[in-house]
């Protein structure tokens, strides 16, 4: 048996071969820092697999031409990056309010407002809370390698279409630009298209199908969203989350995306030296994976929440540990970039109880 083809790229190009690899048909963008190189790479390479690209005339555009591919069972996908994904946020409900499945990629940078072009981690509130108007949610991963860019983007059109819902893959200017071996992999039983009972395709032989978000009738939009929140709860069985030297820890950091990474390395010089640190990272950030910070800190664990914002997924992190533990916080200031030894300070800290 051969070995795996190893090859080395930027994570921007690992999200691009990952949605090759799940037979995304259609991608539509607009340029914007940090995340060019995947419309680049897509416009060249998915029409050589059969696809469709379309450089929109604007972010509004392009996601609402996602939207009407996704409504045709067409697996397809956009990307952006922050102020870009603000843009798509109207389409994005539809979609979630329609059950339209879809693939959304932001490579965060800093803001708010344009910011500048640089890593941060400010959209976990937009990615998590729906970030649009109305009540719904989408599938969030948050990749940390070259690898699990690739490994998520095909993870994430396996997900848009088990539970007809948008998902976001939520890297950042690190991982986009960043350039890393990973080992290329193809699906088992990708089709190109989906949704044989609700896709619309012509209804010649068929009844007719509707897909929309408008529920106008008396408690039609009630039940609607009864609907979706039943969905939301069945997607938390897709929670998950690394846990790095936790068994014997005292103090476990909190963090995602590519400040997990980094702080991973923060964890192993410190376990060197002999400090009890172990790290999560949720992989999902919805849903979040909450059982196993609340069983260690149900054991005694003390927290530290680092991110690249001003403090946002410590929210999550805080409401799932609220009925016994809290968790410290530790910013990283959008516009600075930080090192592993940022974080030993504010780690021995918390490690004792300061």
């Amino acid at each position: 048996m051969s070995k795996p083809e190893r090859i080395f790229i930027k994570g921007n190009e690992a999200v691009s071969r990952g949605a090759l690899a799940a037979k995304c048909k259609c991608f539509f963008g607009y340029p914007i820092t940090p995340q060019n190189e995947i419309p680049e790479f897509m416009s060249s390479e998915l029409p050589k697999a059969g696809g469709e690209f379309v450089q929109a005339e604007s972010e509004v555009a392009a996601a609402n031409m996602l939207l009407g591919a996704g409504a045709c069972g067409v697996r397809a996908m956009t990307s952006s990056s922050s102020p870009g994904v603000s843009l798509k946020q109207e389409a994005i409900s539809y979609m979630a309010g329609s059950e339209i499945p879809a693939v959304i990629v932001n490579m965060n940078r800093g803001g708010p407002g344009l910011g500048d072009i640089g890593p941060a981690q400010g959209d976990y509130y937009q990615s998590t809370r729906g970030g649009g108007h109305g009540d719904y949610r989408l599938l969030v991963l948050a990749p940390s390698t070259g690898q699990e860019a690739y490994d998520m983007t095909i993870e994430a059109f396996e997900l848009a279409f088990k539970y007809r819902n948008p998902v976001m893959v939520l890297g950042d200017a690190i991982l986009g630009q960043m350039k890393e071996p990973i080992i290329p992999w193809l699906p088992e039983n990708a089709v190109e298209e989906a949704g044989e009972d609700w896709r619309l395709d012509g209804a010649n032989g068929r009844e007719k199908r509707l897909i929309k978000s408008l529920f106008l009738e008396e408690g039609a939009l009630a039940g609607q969203n009864m609907k979706l929140q039943d969905k939301y709860d069945a997607m938390k069985e897709e929670a998950e989350a690394e846990l790095f030297d936790t068994e014997d820890a005292e103090l476990v950091v909190c963090a995602y995306g590519s400040i997990g990474r980094i702080a991973k390395s923060a964890v192993r010089k410190m376990r060197k030296e002999g400090k009890k640190v172990g790290l999560f990272r949720p992989k999902t950030l919805y849903p979040f994976p909450e059982e196993p910070l609340l069983e260690m800190a149900k054991q005694g664990k003390r927290f530290l929440t680092v991110e690249h914002n001003l403090g946002q997924m410590v929210d999550d992190v805080r409401l799932a540990i609220r009925t016994v533990a809290d968790s410290d916080f530790f910013p990283i200031y959008p516009g600075n970039l930080p090192t592993p030894d940022d974080f030993e300070e504010p780690i021995l800290k918390s490690l004792e109880g300061k």
